[in-house]
């Protein structure tokens, strides 16, 4: 009597439920497909394209402030009789304009990692089937992509407006290119800097205030200071003082490769020797910024 009440009851008690969960048999796109959506997401966020209204307004905000001046330059060399060639080289825009591309760099690099870091969602994707160099490097060329667009856009628009304007259509093409290696190698360097920066912290406003340090203040300082040796009369000093600002570096680096003018006070720039070491230098730091992004990710645990 007891066994078949015992049975009676746990037929009566246990359910088995039905949840519809069932085995996926769709196409396993693997490792590669991962990582390009990674770099898709993380180049739109640099845009706040797929996020609320609020974080589309800085990024547009700076680069209208880009191709603005870039058209009201055009405007000018157009309306300007007897004008030949456009009131400013392709590789000085950047230079002049690189408070810019600072607070771009500052506000969209920690925007990219350090809300993974602060909310913890790295662990969801180095789950599977994505991996540690598969982030670093697609989070990389997402924020090289870009800064490319912000610095390279404007630089179509003096070109086409070159173009309409009939100014010398060979000069004008040598001098397009030159500008669009120079703002390749800028956002190279700016992307690694400002991602080591951001990825040292989970607090966006410290990565904020270290990527403004690294790219505008060293900038302010190594100007200031090459300044001060040009007027001492240590001229010799000035290229080499260069060497440590991002933007100076990469203002050496157009001046003795590119035929650019160089920002430097007396316009002297690196002759070719120095140039080497600057190239040395901006390729250095690249790739030492994936190393220590490559690092900072194998620390991050599950």
């Amino acid at each position: 009597m007891s066994t078949e009440t015992g049975a009676a009851t746990g037929s009566e008690t246990s359910r088995i439920h039905n949840i519809g969960y069932r085995a996926y048999d769709g196409p396993r796109l693997g490792r590669a497909y991962a990582r390009r959506s990674l770099y898709s997401q993380s180049l739109r966020g640099s845009f706040g394209l797929g996020r609320s209204t609020k974080s589309k307004v800085l990024p547009m905000l700076l680069l209208g402030v880009m191709c603005l001046v870039a058209a009201v330059i055009v405007a000018l060399a157009i309306a300007t009789p007897n004008t030949t060639q456009l009131p400013i080289k392709y590789t000085s825009f950047a230079i002049y304009l690189q408070a810019v591309i600072g607070l771009f760099i500052a506000a969209q690099a920690p925007q990219s990692v350090s809300r993974d870091l602060r909310f913890k969602s790295i662990p969801l994707y180095f789950s599977r089937p994505i991996e540690r160099g598969d982030y670093v490097l697609a989070k990389f060329a997402a924020m090289v992509s870009a800064l490319f667009v912000i610095t390279a856009a404007p630089l179509v628009i003096l070109y086409v407006g070159a173009l309409l304007g009939k100014f010398d259509f060979a000069d004008q093409t040598k001098w397009f290119a030159q500008g669009m290696v120079s703002v390749a190698l800028l956002s190279v360097l700016f992307a690694g800097l400002g991602l080591v920066m951001a990825a040292l912290t989970p607090r966006r406003g410290f990565g904020v205030a270290a990527v403004i340090a690294v790219l505008t203040i060293t900038y302010g300082a190594v100007s200031t200071i090459q300044g001060i040796a040009w007027t001492t009369g240590s001229t010799g000093a000035v290229p080499w003082l260069g060497l440590f600002s991002p933007i100076t570096l990469v203002d050496g680096v157009q001046t003795a490769f590119l035929g650019a003018d160089s920002a430097f006070p007396g316009g002297e720039g690196p002759g070719a020797g120095a140039g080497v070491v600057y190239l040395i230098v901006v390729l250095a730091l690249v790739a030492g910024s994936y190393a220590v992004l490559m690092r900072r990710y194998r620390r991050v645990g599950l």
